[in-house]
């Protein structure tokens, strides 16, 4: 994987300290912790509802101490912001390309040692019926766990939840994970769709 501002020890000490005040300068509290023995996973970041999503969530990572990458549409990489992106941690991934992003972040679990890969389920910022379950193939395929995190922008809470161990059994597995962000509310609430 290619290098991060994660892995630049002065800026991300500065950072760091950076997102913890500006997070209680914005209101926002973080909850949970860490898990201290894990090295890697598929991280969902939901609700995905605006641009802004994206500073918040990594901000709540350096509040974390975890080193993310973050999968994005080509689009946010294109020049001059591109070095930009890769090195908040961004993965490009074109979806007019029949490329297999599934097999191929199974495959960097896989050559990795430590691995945290955050992946938004909607898909996009648009209101949408139904996630996608790319990031539960990748999950599964790696045999990795899913790490639950979310912003709530109603209650200005950012944290983790649970790590969720997938069964196989997708459809229930889904309910599940679903279950659990229905009370979450995104930047624009109307966007985010609910299953209850």
């Amino acid at each position: 994987m290619h290098r991060t501002m994660f892995d630049t020890p002065i800026v991300n000490t500065a950072l760091r300290w950076c997102s913890i005040v500006t997070l209680k300068l914005l209101g926002w509290r973080v909850e949970g912790q860490w898990p201290a023995d894990l090295k890697k996973c598929v991280i969902i970041a939901a609700p995905h509802t605006s641009n802004w999503d994206l500073l918040f969530a990594l901000m709540m990572a350096f509040s974390f101490r975890a080193n993310i990458y973050w999968m994005g549409k080509e689009q946010i990489f294109r020049q001059p912001f591109r070095a930009l992106a890769m090195w908040l941690g961004g993965i490009a991934i074109d979806r007019s390309k029949s490329n297999n992003t599934v097999a191929a972040s199974i495959l960097s679990f896989e050559e990795q040692d430590r691995l945290f890969l955050m992946v938004p389920p909607e898909g996009t910022r648009a209101k949408v019926s139904y996630w996608k379950t790319g990031f539960y193939h990748i999950a599964h395929g790696a045999k990795v766990p899913i790490l639950l995190s979310y912003l709530d922008f109603q209650h200005k809470v950012g944290g983790l939840g649970p790590c969720f161990n997938t069964s196989g059994d997708i459809d229930k597995d889904m309910q599940e994970i679903q279950a659990f962000y229905s009370k979450f509310s995104g930047k624009r609430a109307e966007l985010f769709h609910r299953d209850k």
